[in-house]
């Protein structure tokens, strides 16, 4: 099985990190492969920076199809263009915020999402109402850092998003966190473990998700909405 995660921001050091936490939860037989939107932002932190972002990762996944990938799994929060790669794409797509989201329903009764900037909270809000999950999701908090600042050193990032987490547990009493970024993937064991509630990453539980989808023998339907575009 062949599963493309796409990073589409153009910050390289981000994908390979996204990487490295696919590639420790795939299972057997399944191949990962990574890439990096070409001339998108270096970061995606609101509308503009999504739009600005699509082009490229719809490149990406074009690209890849030619080349037989089975699923694909979008690696930002924002879940950018999911409508239109799942038109350009066969096997199923997934991004890390419907997935998260999702398997935070599954595995608790409530949960918060802890994500970067303030600006991308309404942004998720409007995702997890999209997805059905507004009556579960306690509140979409900021820990207000950049997402450039995940990749920086002494930025003190990892304790900014550990407090916020505490603070959800305390004020929402959420049963589970949900990590609001792809960039923080490589802090959900962790960071579970310290704060003693369920902390969730959506690149993992995106790319076991698409290798369930796949290994069931499951595509995107080519009916009506996610039809291959129109060539014009």
């Amino acid at each position: 099985m062949q599963i493309l995660v796409v990073n589409p921001n153009s910050t390289a050091s981000m994908t390979d990190k996204i990487l490295t936490s696919a590639r420790a939860v795939a299972g057997a037989g399944v191949t990962i492969h990574g890439a990096t939107a070409k001339g998108g932002p270096a970061s995606i932190e609101g509308h503009h920076d999504e739009a600005m972002s699509v082009p490229g990762l719809l490149a990406e996944i074009r690209a890849h199809e030619a080349r037989g990938i089975d699923g694909v799994v979008v690696a930002c929060f924002d879940d950018p263009g999911i409508g239109a790669c799942r038109e350009v794409a066969s096997g199923p797509v997934l991004g890390i915020c419907e997935a998260a989201v999702k398997a935070a329903s599954m595995i608790a009764t409530s949960f918060s999402v802890v994500t970067t900037l303030p600006r991308s909270v309404p942004v998720i809000e409007r995702l997890v109402h999209g997805y059905g999950l507004s009556h579960q999701c306690r509140r979409v908090r900021s820990a207000e850092i950049p997402v450039l600042a995940l990749e920086e050193a002494g930025s003190n990032a990892r304790a900014r998003i550990r407090d916020e987490i505490l603070r959800a547990v305390e004020e929402d009493r959420c049963e589970a966190v949900v990590l609001g970024c792809a960039g923080m993937s490589d802090l959900a064991r962790s960071l579970s473990e310290e704060t003693g509630i369920p902390v969730i990453d959506g690149v993992t539980v995106a790319t076991r998700m698409i290798e369930a989808l796949v290994g069931a023998g499951l595509a995107t339907s080519k009916v009506n909405a996610y039809a291959t575009p129109i060539a014009k």
